[in-house]
Order: C-alpha cells, then sequence, then structure tokens
C-alpha cells in the first residue's frame, strides 16, 4: 500500500495504484445499521422530522449538503453536548452492519482495499470502528473524511475536508483520481443517502443500502437519475456479488442487471 499523510490532513485521497479492485464505502447507515450524525441529531439536536425536512430539500436542491448538515449538527452543540459526550453516547448506541467483519476479512484476504468515504468526522468514526471491530482492524482501515473543531469554550463544529463544495466532503474526488491511473481498477462503492449523491455516478458499480425505517434517498436520487445501482440489506447480501465479479463469473454489466443483491 502506498504511504499515505494521516486521513484528516490529506489533500488527496490515498491511490492504489497496483490493485485491480477497490471498495469505497460511506460509513454511516452503510457500514452501521444506523447513522451516527443522525442518531444524534434526533435525540440531542433538533429532532428527526426537521432533519428529514433538510434532507429532502438537499434532495430537491433547494438546499446544499454542507449547510443542511452543518445545521443537523449544531443543533446538537446549541443544548450543551460536548463532542466527547456525543462520542461515548455514538460507542454505546451504533452498531455494526451484521455481514460487514466477514466481507472485510474476505477483501483483505483477496487484497483488495476497504476505504471508508465519509461525510463524518474522523475521531467519531475512529471511536465506533475501534469499538466495534477492534483497535487493529479499525486502523487498518483508511478513512477519508471531515474533521471537527473544538472551539475553548468546549463548543465543537464539523471542519469540512471540501469547504468550498456543496457537499462540504465531495466524495467523487476519492474516485476520480483512480480514472486517471493507466490500468485503473474496478471500483465498488457502498452508500445509502444524500450525502453519497457525488459519488454514486462514478462508480463501476454502484450498491445502495435499503433502509428498513424508509430513509431511501440515495436510492430515490439514482432512480431519479436513471442511474445503474444494486440494492442490498447488508454485506452478508453484497459479499457474493462482489466474489462474482472479482471472480470473473460476472461483468460489471451482468451485476448492475441484478438490481437487488
Amino acid at each position: 500500500m502506498d504511504a499515505v499523510a494521516p486521513e484528516s490532513t490529506l489533500p488527496y485521497p490515498p491511490i492504489h495504484k497496483d490493485k485491480k479492485f477497490v471498495v469505497l464505502s460511506d460509513w454511516d447507515g452503510t457500514i452501521t445499521t444506523y447513522d451516527s450524525n443522525d442518531y444524534m441529531t434526533d435525540n440531542l439536536g433538533f429532532g428527526r422530522e426537521k432533519r428529514r425536512e433538510l434532507n429532502m430539500d438537499v434532495l430537491n436542491e433547494k438546499i446544499t449538503f454542507r449547510d443542511a448538515f452543518h445545521d443537523m449538527l449544531a443543533s446538537v452543540v446549541s443544548k450543551g453536548h460536548s463532542f466527547d459526550e456525543c462520542k461515548e453516547i455514538l460507542r454505546k448506541n451504533i452498531k455494526l452492519d451484521p455481514g460487514f467483519k466477514e466481507f472485510y476479512a474476505w477483501c483483505k484476504a483477496n487484497d483488495i482495499p476497504v476505504i471508508i468515504v465519509s461525510s463524518g468526522m474522523t475521531p467519531t468514526i475512529r471511536a465506533v470502528l475501534t469499538n466495534l471491530l477492534g483497535e487493529e482492524s479499525a486502523n487498518e482501515i483508511e478513512i477519508i473524511s471531515n474533521d471537527v473543531d473544538i472551539k475553548a469554550d468546549g463548543t465543537w463544529e464539523i471542519k469540512y475536508r471540501h469547504p468550498t463544495s456543496g457537499f462540504g466532503h465531495d466524495k467523487s474526488q476519492a474516485i476520480l483520481p483512480y480514472r486517471d491511473l493507466e490500468n485503473p481498477p474496478t471500483l465498488f462503492f457502498f452508500g445509502d443517502g444524500v450525502s453519497d449523491m457525488s459519488a454514486a455516478k462514478h462508480a463501476d458499480v454502484l450498491f445502495v443500502k435499503e433502509k428498513e425505517y424508509g430513509e431511501n434517498d440515495l436510492a430515490a436520487y439514482c432512480t431519479k437519475l436513471g442511474i445503474k445501482h444494486i440494492l442490498f440489506s447488508d454485506f452478508s447480501n453484497a459479499l457474493p456479488v462482489v466474489q462474482s465479479v472479482v471472480k470473473g463469473d460476472r461483468t460489471v454489466q451482468e451485476a448492475l442487471s441484478m438490481g437487488h443483491a
């Protein structure tokens, strides 16, 4: 693996130049069963109803994700919740997708990098990931995400990776550099929500997670724009599809034509 700087200071994403396949995945609500930022907003901030209003405004292009997400997290801070308190609450309440450990183990055994591409904040992701996977596995996984700015008075706010982008973190920037390689790998991308919209059209194989609680925003976006994708309920459903492409049993086009894992 190429040497890279610590993720929070990276001006560009890590590029695996010698790999045939690369997995990039959203974190919140994709690798986890519930979005940690949604959890904070719903339970510690201004609540689910206001959050869903903002998500719909993003989907309908009335507001940028960057501004909506900032307002969601600001509502948590305004109610007096410190960043350390939030990390501890997330450790206790956020769970791992039931199929992810097996999926990650298979990718690791087959020399396929797994990179988390998140609109969340690196410290909260590391805290929850270490709790769920253990320190060794958690430290192996690269994270491309936003950071946090903790102020002297104890208040905090998200520090965007791409502050001039309407996404705050433009996830397409983690994918597009691979397209310039002489021998670009096949890219699998996993996502679930409005923060993944910038990456959706650039993956070779796009997996979109179905939500039991009905917040299928990325699926709605892809359907609206005609972006081919594979719906999956958890990583145990997705793994056989990835394996079939890696082993050459299915082409990318054949995999996408499935529609559902």
